[in-house]
């Protein structure tokens, strides 16, 4: 059934078969020719796969999300970025990151992290004689930190599909996105350095007081939602109701942003993505279920264990396979599958659950700037108006500093585990 169900997949991926139908179709090939059991169990593993509670906020996170980018919160932030990084030596590209960081704690999603700070900063970039090519990677570099800063929506996937606390993967994200943060202002500021690029004026005191206000609303809301997680206040999809009841508050009450026309656009917007995750995960957890039959996950974890049981030797082969996976599967697509795989492996030798999930996260988050499925890049296409082979060239020295992070953590598991271990 193995063979089956795998040689299915690969072949309606390759005709240009959606990877969630592949997944459900690959899974019912292989039901029908190697198995007598009733069709019925895919559609029960199907519903079991997204009957769960923590798998709610989700949609509430992208919702929340979408309304504070609809709400004038990208200017704003990208406003607070240049008063505090505008001044050094390739300031725009530090603006650019610092407020994907902001935003990443606030959307959750790469993608969209790119395109909210990207449709800011990619113009005025190109203005300050930046290249489309510098400028166009700086921002798709830069909105992978969204998939790691919390709340992430990745983070809760993995949370559903192994059973980690989604609070604690949260807290381990906290010094890994400040880290690959840095590291990309670090690459921001040698690639000027060698374009002959400089810096912005150095702003008054009274802008930034007033850019410090003016974002203020905006970066209470991840501050908002850690602190009830972590206070006990309510779990995390309560917190991501939360997020959206404040979202609405600051988008139409005091910024004055989001209409009723611009809130059903973020509605429906928000019900697409939704459907579209929800349905992949309802797919993934046949494909799964079948997997698990047929135990795959367990002879796998016996063939690297065979070959390996140092913990970091095996970490350093999971996160090579999961940079080769996120070149053509989508970070939730990969979670759902790789996560079910790798967790006998890495609980066998006693490597942190909470740990290896935000790795994982981190190493897929590099999937999103590699062609031919990596989504920032081709929103930053879209953005800067650049084709995708200069972008791929371009942005190869942004992929080899989040690989050198990637390498940090996997040798300083403490990067991680030092919040969790100290608050939760």
């Amino acid at each position: 059934m193995g063979t089956t169900l795998f040689l299915s997949f690969f072949v309606l991926v390759i005709i240009g078969v959606p990877i969630a139908v592949a997944l459900g179709l690959s899974s019912l090939v292989a039901l029908l020719f190697h198995s007598h059991v009733p069709l019925m169990v895919l559609v029960q593993k199907a519903y079991g796969g997204v009957d769960s509670f923590t798998l709610m906020a989700i949609p509430f996170f992208i919702l929340a999300g979408n309304i504070m980018s609809s709400g004038g919160v990208s200017s704003r932030l990208v406003n607070l970025a240049s008063c505090f990084f505008g001044r050094y030596t390739g300031g725009l590209g530090h603006v650019a990151t610092a407020a994907c960081t902001f935003f990443g704690a606030i959307s959750g999603s790469a993608p969209a992290t790119t395109a909210a700070i990207g449709s800011v900063m990619v113009g005025p970039m190109q203005e300050k004689g930046y290249s489309k090519a510098f400028s166009g990677a700086c921002v798709a570099a830069s909105g992978t930190i969204g998939l790691l800063i919390p709340p992430s929506i990745t983070m809760v996937l993995y949370g559903v599909v192994t059973g980690a606390s989604v609070g604690k993967l949260f807290l381990g994200g906290i010094i890994p996105g400040f880290l690959m943060s840095g590291a990309l202002m670090g690459a921001n500021y040698f690639m000027a350095k060698r374009l002959g690029i400089g810096s912005e004026a150095k702003v008054p005191f009274n802008q930034t007081i007033k850019a410090v206000k003016d974002a203020s609303l905006a970066l209470l809301m991840p501050l908002i939602i850690l602190g009830g997680i972590y206070g006990g206040v309510f779990t995390p999809t309560e917190a991501a109701v939360v997020a959206v009841a404040y979202g609405l508050i600051v988008g139409m009450f005091i910024y004055k942003l989001l209409d009723a026309k611009r809130l059903c656009k973020v509605v429906l917007d928000t019900s697409k993505s939704a459907a579209i995750i929800m349905f992949l995960v309802a797919t993934a957890h046949c494909f799964s279920y079948l997997m698990a039959s047929e135990q795959i996950p367990q002879a796998l974890t016996t063939a690297l264990l065979g070959f390996s049981k140092d913990p970091q030797v095996l970490l350093i082969l999971i996160c090579i396979s999961l940079l080769v996976v996120g070149t053509f599967l989508d970070n939730a697509v990969a979670v759902v599958l790789m996560a079910p795989i790798f967790y006998p492996v890495i609980t066998s030798v006693g490597i942190d659950p909470v740990f290896f999930g935000v790795l994982l996260v981190l190493t897929l988050s590099i999937g999103q700037i590699t062609p031919p499925v990596g989504l920032c890049l081709f929103v930053a296409c879209n953005i800067g108006d650049i084709n995708i082979e200069k972008l791929s060239m371009a942005v190869l020295p942004y992929l080899a500093v989040l690989v050198i992070v990637m390498f940090i953590l996997i040798f300083c598991p403490d990067l991680v585990m030092f919040i969790p271990s100290h608050m939760m």
